[in-house]
């Protein structure tokens, strides 16, 4: 062992016992001891009678520091107790409208039934140390429906694909909070999170952002829900071909009227599309006389990866005059 270890060991041994002894000796003075004295006791804030139209602009304290007076014995039980026991300072805000400053040792020097201190503690309230005055802000109490906006990074694994956008349960929260904050709220978001390699259906329960303390959240967390799917190809066919922009008089044969083509997409969601759910259209504007073949426009559901071999990939347009 070199010296220091040595000179420290010897400190521990011999000065903390020492100093143990003595701060147990003044406790034990203070608790039995007659005599009074003052200690300062952080006690919790109530606010009673809140206009039922109104709600909080600016929060209120829970507590405040305050000075306390009476015997060692019963300071250092109510020290012991004080999370147990109703002590509490109450502001009443019947007839506050609006807007209201308490100055806290005038209030309670004419209201000093408002510092709640129970009787067998045998205490007595002596002055609020800190905060000295509380300003009461009130607004209208409105509601509101805002929508769940994601901040989930999706990323799936290879050869696999997300169908749809993501869902949650619910999609929407309800705020409630004064008018001046909530026009501020257009949506709420969830937490950020990222989710590595997807591969199947995926869902789970995510915290929102549901950060401000004078708005009540009708949710605080939301499920997400992801539909993972593996990607696959499936012909389709006898998709029927529309011509539109007809022009009034003139009949017009597209051929052939129907065609195939290949989708791309989620193995499950493209099992389930029929020819009807695609639209392969041809524009008569397009047409002129010396033009016989045409490229249609292919139109897939938004949720299709894709889609690729359109057969034939041109589509002739015949043209006659309507008889009269």
């Amino acid at each position: 062992m070199n010296k220091i270890q040595s000179i420290s060991s010897f400190f521990q041994n011999f000065f903390f016992p020492i100093g143990a002894f003595i701060l147990a000796t003044l406790l034990w003075l203070f608790v039995i001891s007659g005599n009074q004295y003052s200690m300062m006791l952080d006690m919790p804030i109530e606010a009673r009678n809140l206009n039922s139209q109104k709600t909080y602009l600016e929060e209120v304290p829970d507590y405040a520091s305050v000075m306390i007076r009476g015997k060692g014995r019963d300071l250092f039980k109510s020290y012991l107790l004080q999370n147990f026991a109703d002590f509490k300072l109450v502001l009443d805000l019947d007839g506050i409208s609006q807007e209201y400053e308490f100055i806290l040792n005038d209030y309670f020097d004419k209201n000093p039934r408002k510092v709640v201190l129970p009787s067998s503690y045998n205490i007595s309230f002596v002055e609020v140390i800190y905060p000295n005055r509380i300003k009461i802000s009130l607004d209208e109490i409105v509601e509101k429906k805002v929508p769940v906006i994601t901040s989930i990074e999706k990323i799936t694994k290879d050869g696999h694909i997300q169908v749809g956008a993501i869902m949650f349960k619910p999609d929407s929260i309800v705020l409630t909070g004064p008018k001046i904050e909530l026009d501020k709220i257009l949506d709420v978001k969830t937490m950020i999170d990222t989710l590595l390699n997807l591969s199947k259906f995926t869902s789970s329960k995510i915290r929102l952002l549901a950060d401000n303390r004078l708005i009540k959240y009708s949710a605080r967390e939301v499920v997400y829900l992801l539909n993972i799917q593996q990607i696959s190809e499936r012909i389709i066919v006898d998709i029927p071909v529309k011509v539109i922009n007809k022009v009034k008089g003139i009949r017009v044969f597209p051929s052939p009227q129907t065609v195939s083509l290949t989708i791309i997409g989620g193995a499950i969601q493209i099992s389930k599309i029929k020819s009807s759910d695609i639209s392969v259209v041809v524009d008569f504007k397009d047409w002129f006389l010396e033009k016989n073949f045409y490229e249609p426009e292919v139109l897939i559901p938004y949720d299709i990866l894709s889609w690729t071999d359109l057969s034939p990939r041109t589509i002739e347009i015949g043209v006659a005059r309507e008889s009269k």
